[in-house]
């Protein structure tokens, strides 16, 4: 997990459950530093969005069979998802050009 708001604020894990777990303990740290130092917290350079999406019944089972498994909500579940292949895709990306210089 990673907070782009708050340089250096950033965490991973072993499972996405795991990685949840520490990136809310970096940020918990991280905030607690500002507070100790007198910092001001940054203010968010993108607001929090909502987004509906309609999913065939097999596949929402199987997102919230696979996220009671992993002990968290479906849409924590589903978002950890959705940034982990966003990342993989960046990093592809930035494999491939790299190639290319």
């Amino acid at each position: 997990m990673e907070y782009p708001d708050i340089p250096g604020c950033m965490s991973d894990g072993e499972t996405i459950n795991e990685a949840i777990v520490n990136g809310r303990e970096a940020l918990r740290d991280c905030l607690e530093v500002f507070r100790e130092s007198g910092r001001r917290l940054p203010k968010p350079s993108i607001e929090a969005a909502q987004w509906r999406q309609r999913l065939p019944r097999t596949l929402y089972a199987k997102l919230t069979r696979q996220a009671q498994r992993e002990g968290v909500s479906i849409n924590s579940f589903v978002t950890a998802i959705i940034a982990e292949a966003v990342g993989s895709r960046q990093g592809a990306v930035s494999q491939r050009v790299g190639k290319r210089v």
